[in-house]
């Protein structure tokens, strides 16, 4: 009985233990679901988001936080949410399998500070992040793509050397942004940088320095001009390949491009109006040239000798005027054929060929002739000569097109910037005679110096041309400095006047005339002419600025002290002669009103108080020095002067006595007990009563 008993104990605990193995297991398997642990040891994905394998989809979701997260992450969705730097846990930093973070369209104020060290790539766009400080970039070490579009970021909120820890980054994205330079200290690695659509008006000659990898650059949307823009700024990008200028206010490509390995070049949406020839000599790996929405009418022969792989050339929106100056142009196409896609190049003038496309103007170009190789200038100067009626009639379009293009910067020089060439100058200032110095054959040329960056060129002829080829050169310590740039001008002009050029310089300026008639004899590169007749040169120095300013304000100064004093005595005259006009209008005004109100007064007291003494004149009584006293029922004279008593007079004098009308309606005659009636209580009522108006009075 007793063994029974024992191994029925025993089976009770065997079964005891059975089940507190399974209630152990049970509370293992519960405490790691709370935890989110599966049985390998890793966070399950949160609910609230979507996982597909290591890529956790928690975009729009409308989080303000991130929820914890599965450590074998690689790629973050975390994109259109509400998340603010509160809602970034610490945890984040311990994802070492991180690589990609998607935190774009967020409310993030400031960067990021415990991002996983292992990031390669990170999206924040589209948020308010107005500072980038150093100490936050240099806990991701291996950051090779930084976007930044679309926040707050300023010059001056970028810490000084904000990138020196990071050497891998070779995409930053700092687009519409508040930026007026170029960031400095960006890292060396860098090879595509978008500044596009801020604010940049100035790039300084060190703002690229030490980007030699730098490949691709945008400065799209800023406010650049060629005057801000330093002469070598771009020629430190050696292997830059594709260079973004759209929609700022260049008038001529900047100077010195990368052109080794360029291969595409965006300058659309600009204020173009001249092409320099050479701004594209030695881009041999050009594919794509977008010239579009400017103001360009011709473009000069030979622009494009050197684009040998050019693919596409964009030109719409451009006011071409297609004469014997795009000759060259529609030989160089013709010679292309199918290599190359032109889209826009459709002639705005003269108007015969108005909307037609250059490559369709087969019969007007057989027209004319084309100078010869390495020949021509804006414009195709060959054209001058060109023979034959129609001949003659294209040559005129094609001088017209070069003096209205006129050539604005090309470095350091410029040309008129006037869209009206034919706008007259004054006629004065002509000095000079055929027999002077810089007389030629058929022309004697002067030129005269107006201000530090403008010169004044005026000149004469013998016998009438059909244009002129006007150049200048700007020297310098070598030969390098500067470029040649010449232009054509009409045949009836006698002056011209070069403007935006460099203060403090010195030029030679240098003039031929293009005979009518002759055709093309050669080049006009270096000392060739279209015309037998050698180039008439003379030299002018433009003035130092400071000094200029110094002049022009002593200059203005005199003549503000000068016409001083006889404006204060207009004005000072004005003013008086106003105030006083003024002041008499008031004192008229007060006395009149003055006047009426003693009239009406004096009317009003004199009716009330100086009543009985016109009663009497009104009345007739003779007014002399007596009165008319009334005692009670009788009546009597008394002398007021002598006051004597009466004395009958041997003398008769007669009285005529009027009765007394008072003016407040009462009557003088009242009985003793002021008993009034209807008969005797007014005047009226004493004449019905028998007394007469006038009676009789003897004495």
């Amino acid at each position: 009985m007793a063994h029974e008993g024992v191994a029925e104990l025993r089976d009770w605990l065997f079964l005891l233990v059975i089940c507190f193995t399974l209630l152990v297991e049970v509370l293992e398997c519960a405490a790691a679901a709370s935890q989110g642990l599966d049985g390998e040891g890793d966070v399950v994905c949160p609910s609230v988001c979507r996982c597909d394998e290591d890529f956790i989809y928690c975009n729009d979701r409308g989080l303000s936080a991130i929820p914890p997260l599965p450590p074998s992450a690689t790629v973050l969705y975390l994109q259109n949410n509400h998340i603010d730097n509160a809602g970034l846990p610490t945890s984040l930093e311990h994802l070492t399998t991180v690589r990609v973070i998607y935190l774009y369209d967020n409310e993030l104020d400031d960067f990021p500070m415990h991002l996983p060290p292992s990031l390669r790539e990170l999206h924040l766009q589209d948020n308010n992040i107005r500072v980038l400080p150093r100490a936050a970039l240099a806990r991701l070490p291996q950051l090779e793509k930084l976007h930044l579009d679309d926040n707050s970021v300023s010059t001056v909120s970028i810490e000084d050397q904000a990138f020196a820890d990071n050497p891998r980054l070779r995409l930053l994205f700092l687009s519409r942004n508040h930026l007026s330079s170029i960031p400095s200290g960006l890292p060396a690695s860098l090879e595509e940088l978008r500044l596009d659509d801020n604010r940049i008006s100035t790039i300084p000659t060190h703002a690229f320095r030490g980007l030699s990898s730098l490949r691709r650059l945008v400065l799209d949307g800023n406010l650049l001009a060629n005057q801000r823009i330093a002469d070598d700024t771009f020629s430190r990008l050696s292997n830059l390949t594709e260079l973004s200028l759209v929609r700022n206010s260049l008038q001529t490509p900047p100077l010195n491009l990368p052109s080794a390995h360029l291969q595409r070049l965006s300058l659309q949406d600009n204020a173009l109006i001249h092409m320099p020839r050479g701004s594209l000599d030695g881009m041999r790996r050009l594919q794509r040239l977008d010239l579009s929405g400017n103001n360009l009418t011709t473009l000069p022969r030979g622009l494009f000798r050197d684009l040998e792989n050019l693919g596409q050339l964009l030109v719409r929106g451009n006011p071409w005027h297609c004469g014997c100056n795009l000759r060259w142009l529609y030989d160089w196409l013709e010679a292309k054929g199918n290599t190359i896609t032109v889209r826009g190049l459709t002639c705005q003038s003269p108007e015969r060929v108005r909307d037609k496309a250059l490559r369709d103007l087969t019969s007007q170009m057989d027209d004319c002739e084309l100078a010869a190789a390495g020949g021509g200038g804006v414009g195709g100067a060959g054209s001058a000569g060109a023979g034959g009626a129609g001949g003659n009639r294209m040559s005129g379009a094609g001088v017209a097109a070069s003096s209205t293009t006129l050539s604005p910067p090309q470095g350091s020089l410029f040309t008129l910037r006037s869209k009206r060439p034919g706008l007259g100058l004054p006629d004065t200032g002509m000095d000079y005679t055929l027999g002077s110095s810089g007389v030629g054959k058929n022309l004697a040329l002067n030129v005269k110096p107006l201000s530090h960056d403008s010169v004044r060129v005026t000149w004469s002829v013998a016998q009438p041309s059909s244009s002129f080829r006007l150049s200048w050169l700007r020297l310098g310590t070598s030969a390098a400095m500067g470029s040649i740039t010449e232009t054509l001008v009409r045949g009836d002009r006698r002056e011209y006047l070069l403007t935006a050029l460099q203060p403090a310089s010195s030029y030679i300026i240098c003039m031929v005339p293009l005979v009518s008639g002759s055709g093309s004899k050669g080049s006009v590169s270096g000392g060739d002419t279209d015309s037998d007749e050698a180039p008439v040169c003379a030299k002018a120095e433009t003035s130092d600025p400071s000094l200029s300013e110094v002049d022009q304000g002593e200059d203005k100064g005199s003549k503000q002290i000068t016409s001083l004093p006889l404006a204060g005595i207009i004005g000072g005259a004005s003013a008086i002669v106003s105030l006083a006009f003024i002041f008499g209008i008031f004192c008229w005004y007060g006395h009149r009103a003055r006047r009426l109100s003693s009239r009406d007064h004096y009317s009003r007291s004199s009716s009330r108080k100086s009543k009985h003494y016109d009663d009497y004149i009104e009345s007739g009584t003779k007014k002399d020095t007596t009165i008319l006293e009334i005692r009670g029922p009788g009546f009597q004279m008394t002398p007021m002067a002598t006051r004597e008593p009466l004395q009958p007079k041997p003398i008769r004098e007669d009285y005529i006595i009027h009765t007394i009308f008072p003016s407040n309606g009462t009557g003088l005659y009242k009985p003793p007990n002021h008993v009034t009636n209807s008969g005797y209580g007014t005047n009226r009522g004493y004449r019905e009563g028998g007394i007469p108006d006038i009676d009789y009075s003897y004495t």
